[in-house]
């Protein structure tokens, strides 16, 4: 709830604190007062349109600071966390500057955020009624949401199944049509697939086999260097020549002349084991010499022609589907993984068909039974509504709230709701916007949230001159309903009458000064014999008239004992 408003510099009000505080708070003054600034106060802190014309003459700029109690509005709390703002301990300040130029600037929770921000705001915090505001259920969606949330557990239990139905319907639905639509496109890929998986399979790479490939094609162009190095090699090792020195040879012969003195000397053993491995080393290599010449392949330029021609397959590929023998691997596995499920299609279309039929059927029942339970809440709804006008001086008047078929299933169901008015019998029901004067909607609006206050989240309603029109009897079952919904919800109202703000636990009254050169207006909290002359006021234009006073008191004490 609104704990308090400062104002300054706003139209006729140069500085005012309004303590508002919970229960019901009625605004008061004389005509020209400033009574509607506090509307308009209010306004700018919901995010309202900023008019430079509004700033108090030769004041740099009119601002607007608010103060709310916000215990338990966990959602209020998250959206201002979002834009840079802090409640603390459940307090949340919101404040709205406009200089004499027109520039507006806005405060949540001590940062600067866009005005946008406030609007966002109003609409979890503060409802309000004028004559020239824009109401509540003007749109058709508040509309349907104001009678849902009115038809409580049943609406909400029987909405909630038809949404589940309704979002497997349109699952089902959009994947059945991105299938049959996709189908020449689906059928292309897979034949894509498939010439790359029969080209892939065909080739049937092996991994590392490019690598392996090149070294074998290395090896084999230089066939004859590898022979006649070897050859060479071998020949020194181990000569085939009756006279030529070999290493076998030389290191045998100097192993035996070791051998001979090896005794004498015992430093000479090492060296004896040396060249004795030596020898050993010198016939291994010879033999792997020998075996490597035999190796090379008598048929070399036919193999390196296979191999070339294996390596130019293995490079077309690699082109194709990667950078390496992997990738093109990696490729033919994806290929035969997506033709399987492209494969599917047929049969996943069957079964979406089916799945599509049964969700129809299905949400034919739900939305069925969900117009059943709405369109019995319409009917409690307008009965309801109805009687509370016929004691606010609208007793010709009838609020009908129909149920209709949409045409087509929406995600909130096949209905559209509209509440009209049929202000005398015999008339045709109206939209409430337009069947309906000011104080007529006012009244209208304040009909349907004492029958809705139960089922309302907004802390907080603001009426503005509600009573339009009325006096008298009407005027006082008016004050008693306000009474009744401040009860549940904050509630404030702007009004001339006596009768509504008898009702009131929270009496301010606008003051005007017109003293000086500039007319000035403050507010002022009433208690005791300050309320009595503003009440005599309200009632008779003299606020020290003892008949206004006696009558002041009468319907204080009528209004204590409704309470």
């Amino acid at each position: 709830m609104i704990e308090e408003i400062r104002i300054s510099d706003l139209g006729v009000i140069g500085d005012a604190t309004l303590e508002l505080g919970p229960g019901f708070t009625v605004v008061t003054g004389e005509t020209g007062a400033g009574k509607t600034m506090i509307v308009t106060a209010l306004g700018l802190l919901l995010g309202a349109r900023a008019d430079a014309g509004s700033v108090r003459r030769s004041a740099p700029n009119a601002v607007v600071e608010g103060r709310w109690q916000l215990p338990d509005h966990a959602a209020v709390a998250e959206r201002v966390e979002d834009a840079g703002g802090t409640v603390e301990d459940g307090e949340l300040i919101l404040t709205r500057t406009v200089s004499a130029e027109g520039r507006s600037r806005a405060t949540v929770g001590g940062r600067s955020a866009p005005v946008a921000v406030l609007g966002e705001l109003a609409d979890q915090l503060v409802t309000v009624h004028g004559q020239s505001d824009q109401i509540r259920l003007t749109s058709a969606v508040a509309q349907r949401a104001a009678l849902d949330g009115f038809g409580g557990a049943a609406v909400e239990k029987a909405l909630a199944k038809y949404v589940a139905v309704y979002d497997a319907w349109q699952q089902h639905a959009g994947d059945l049509e991105t299938l049959t639509r996709d189908r020449d496109e689906r059928l292309a890929e897979a034949g894509r697939l498939r010439e790359a998986s029969a080209e892939i399979e065909a080739a049937d790479p092996q991994p590392g086999e490019d690598t392996e490939l090149a070294d074998r094609a290395e090896r084999l162009g230089n066939l004859e260097d590898l022979r006649l190095s070897a050859s060479l090699a071998h020949e020194a090792v181990s000569s085939e020549s009756l006279d030529g020195p070999d290493v076998i040879g030389l290191v045998e012969s100097a192993r035996r002349a070791i051998e001979r003195v090896a005794g004498v000397d015992p430093a000479l053993q090492p060296v004896l084991e040396q060249l004795t491995e030596l020898g050993i080393q010198a016939s291994e290599a010879s033999a792997s010499l020998s075996s490597y010449i035999g190796s090379l392949e008598p048929e070399a330029g036919h193999d390196l022609e296979l191999i070339n021609e294996r390596r130019a397959l293995l490079a077309g590929l690699i082109r194709k589907y990667g950078e390496s023998v992997e990738d093109v691997i990696a490729a033919g596995q994806r290929a035969s993984d997506r033709l399987l499920e492209l494969d599917g299609d047929d049969d996943r279309i069957v079964q979406l068909q089916q799945a599509v039929e049964a969700d129809r059927a299905a949400l034919e029942a739900a939305g069925a039974a969900l117009t059943k339970v709405r369109t019995k809440a319409a009917t409690d709804l307008a009965k309801r509504v109805t009687a509370e006008l016929k004691s606010l001086a609208m007793a010709g008047a009838t609020l009908v709230v129909e149920v209709t078929d949409a045409g087509e299933f929406r995600r909130h169901g096949r209905d559209q709701v509209a509440i009209l008015l049929q202000p005398h019998s015999g008339t045709d029901p109206r939209p409430i916007g337009k069947g309906a004067s000011g104080g007529e909607l006012s009244r209208v609006m304040l009909a349907i949230e004492v029958v809705m206050a139960g089922s309302t989240t907004v802390p907080t309603f603001v009426f503005d001159e509600v009573d339009a029109g009325v006096g008298g009897a009407a005027a006082i079952e008016i004050g008693r309903r306000l009474a009744a919904l401040a009860e549940r919800t904050q509630v404030i109202v702007v009004t001339h009458l006596a009768q509504v703000a008898a009702f009131a636990n929270n009496h301010l009254n606008v003051v005007k000064d017109a003293s000086g050169a500039v007319t000035s207006s403050s507010v002022r909290r009433l208690e005791g014999d300050d309320r009595l002359q503003e009440m005599a006021r309200l009632l008779s234009g003299l606020g020290d008239s003892a008949s206004g006073m006696e009558h002041a008191r009468e319907l204080l004490e009528v209004a204590g004992r409704s309470a």
